[in-house]
């Protein structure tokens, strides 16, 4: 074995997969709970993705940043509001490390504000900002001038701030993902929002997982009426194929030059063709993420069993929160013909394709009610 075996592989091969459903090499069929940690929004094998690629890939497969793509100006107009701008990445990881340096180059030696439990990428300069010091506390140093309070804590803001009058950016995660599907609460998005405007704090929100949709709005901030400067996005953006952007309101558009940033590959053509279509599509199907979601949601509460602690999430992002840990949950789920994204070893994460029907929602809580 010659790749560096870091990740806690599924013990089948994929031989093919459709819509909700993964196929194995051994004609075993799961239920995909998570959609390639929400990267796949319109599922598995879309036919309109996969031919729209198909059809750019026949012409051309790379160009470099030496060349506007045809489907630039398109995708762009579907992420971005009139008074916009954005920037192509290649991953949500990039994406953070792109607008913090926007920031830095902004704000100087200013400090910059985070969350407990956010994620926000693993490369070095976004381990600064991520609320998780299992994995980043063992590459320190890290870039200096980054601040933590408590998630959802109005206390430990308004003490943080008023121990760092220095603070001049916060890096927001407003429906935390990686954390355990965390949404924030109203009381406390309220306080940001007033400090934020009082000390003109630029806003960087990260919409990597919960943006594009899957909380049946474009964006997860506007559940909060947020003013965001800077926006993240990436996963369901490429419809499968890795690509990331930042997007950049008000005098966040004038701060970078040519030179300040670049890269080989972003955006790739073919990223982009995939990201025009799912762009279009999911634009149409907010009422239908939310009635799903919203169904979801109250199938989950319907689960009897004195393990289940905690149903919580907006639209097509849910978590499943359990009392204490079961050995062994995702391997008897597999046996059961269900895949689940399992976080810290309590919290099932949903992240379903956004087209999931009722029905299939039906056969997922089947099976999670025969397991649990």
């Amino acid at each position: 074995m010659n790749y560096l075996d870091i990740y806690n592989h599924y013990d089948f091969e994929i031989d093919f997969a459709d819509g909700v459903y993964i196929y194995d090499k051994e004609g075993n069929k799961y239920i995909d709970t998570f959609s390639g940690i929400g990267v796949l929004a319109l599922g598995h094998s879309h036919s309109e993705v996969i031919n729209s690629i198909k059809s750019k890939l026949e012409r051309y497969a790379h160009t470099s940043n030496y060349f506007l793509d045809e489907d630039t100006e398109a995708v762009s107009k579907l992420l971005c509001q009139e008074d916009e701008k954005v920037f192509y990445v290649n991953s949500g990881t990039e994406a953070t490390e792109l607008a913090l340096k926007i920031i830095k180059k902004k704000i100087k030696n200013g400090k910059i504000l985070y969350f407990s439990n956010s994620f926000h990428g693993r490369t070095l300069g976004a381990l600064a900002v991520n609320g998780f010091p299992e994995i980043k506390d063992q590459f320190k140093p890290l870039i200096p001038n980054t601040v933590e309070a408590e998630f959802n804590n109005i206390e430990s803001l308004r003490k943080t701030a008023a121990e760092n009058p220095d603070i001049k950016a916060v890096f927001f995660e407003p429906l935390q993902g990686s954390g355990g599907v965390r949404p924030a609460e109203k009381e406390f998005v309220e306080e940001l929002k007033k400090m934020t405007a009082a000390n003109n704090w630029i806003m960087a929100v990260d919409e990597v997982q919960a943006g594009l949709y899957r909380t049946a709005k474009k964006y997860s901030f506007q559940h909060y009426d947020i003013e965001a400067d800077l926006i993240t996005v990436a996963k369901a953006l490429g419809g499968g194929l890795p690509l990331g952007a930042v997007i950049m309101a008000g005098e966040m558009r004038e701060v970078l030059e040519p030179g300040d940033h670049g890269s080989t590959f972003a955006p790739n053509p073919l990223a982009l063709r995939g990201a025009k279509v799912v762009l279009e599509k999911l634009s149409n199907m907010q009422e239908q993420i939310k009635e799903n979601g919203d169904y979801f949601y109250n199938q989950l509460k319907t689960l009897d069993s004195d393990i289940i602690k905690e149903h919580r999430g907006i639209g097509l992002m849910l978590g499943l929160e359990l009392a204490e840990e079961i050995e062994g949950l995702r391997d008897k789920a597999e046996k059961n013909g269900l895949l689940l994204n399992i976080l810290k070893g309590k919290t099932i994460r949903f992240l379903p394709a956004l087209n999931i029907t009722k029905k299939e929602i039906d056969e997922i809580i089947e099976k999670l009610n025969s397991i649990l």
